[in-house]
């Protein structure tokens, strides 16, 4: 049977040397991943779930929380990556517990969210590590060896997607940007993983990547702690904000390692293009 295909021009040259052929199938695979990637970032949808009331939310956090929570933070995507190194070791591919993972998550939120915003630097290491292991078996779904170093970097790296860096006023935040800013701390922790593992969680490239991560991902972990310190809405709202943290983390793994699937076959360079030039 023949498959038909999507012929898709990487420049504007018109002579049949410059086209590559890109299925039909991929085609709509790498369609259904941008609609993934390019959502509304994670906090505007905390914001949106808790309104107005997260502004005087701010007011009631401790002082130096921001410093405080990324120290938390950075520790927790440590661990995460530890748990994900020792436990995720099977190449077969296999069908992720989305579902599992949302109820888990769900339900140390709502643990969280009736004691108060301290609760987070017990919550957080294990919410983060639940996140990581779904975000591998999603890696594993789509065919990627979760043995290998690179790939448990780039679930790592799923955490910087749809969220808000100290710095993003000042630059882009889509995803092409987010990965490009990164592409070089993930070269240097790959290539330091490879020789010592995790044994010197201190080093320079390793962490490099983890405080690049950190700072974007903190950024939506305020938010949570902003709407469980206010009355009421926190006791209500923890479970469902980290119900939105999982699921928005597994929607960015499915577009991101559908993207890195398609760039093994066809390249960066074309599918970036494809990707930009797609309408969603």
């Amino acid at each position: 049977m023949r498959i038909s295909k999507a012929i898709v021009r990487i420049d504007s040259a018109k002579t049949e040397s410059d086209l590559l052929e890109f299925s039909v199938a991929d085609l709509d695979d790498l369609k259904k991943a941008k609609t993934r990637l390019e959502r509304p970032s994670l906090t505007a949808k905390i914001a949106g779930l808790v309104g107005r009331p997260i502004e005087a939310g701010f007011k009631l956090l401790p002082k130096n929380w921001n410093q405080k929570v990324g120290k938390v933070t950075e520790a927790a995507l440590l661990k995460g990556l530890d748990l994900s190194i020792r436990t995720m070791g099977k190449r077969e591919t296999r069908q992720a517990h989305d579902w599992l993972h949302k109820a888990v998550v769900t339900g140390s939120g709502m643990a969280a969210g009736a004691v108060g915003p301290y609760s987070l630097f017990v919550e957080l290491p294990f919410a983060t590590g639940v996140m990581l292991r779904s975000i591998a078996e999603i890696a594993r779904s789509e065919g990627h060896d979760v043995s290998l170093v690179q790939t448990k970097l780039e679930c790592l790296e799923v955490l910087a997607l749809g969220g808000k860096g100290a710095e993003d006023d000042s630059v882009e935040t889509g995803y092409w940007s987010v990965r490009g800013a990164l592409a070089k701390s993930v070269s240097e922790a790959a290539t330091h993983l490879a020789q010592k593992g995790l044994t010197d969680k201190g080093a320079p490239p390793l962490a490099r990547l983890v405080a690049a991560i950190a700072s974007r991902f903190g950024g939506v972990v305020t938010e949570e702690a902003v709407a469980i310190a206010i009355p009421i809405v926190g006791a209500v709202s923890g479970g469902a904000i980290n119900y939105l943290f999982m699921n928005h983390f597994q929607e960015m793994a499915r577009g991101h390692f559908v993207v890195k699937r398609l760039e093994k076959k066809y390249g960066r360079a074309l599918v970036e293009k494809t990707y930009s030039d797609l309408v969603i």
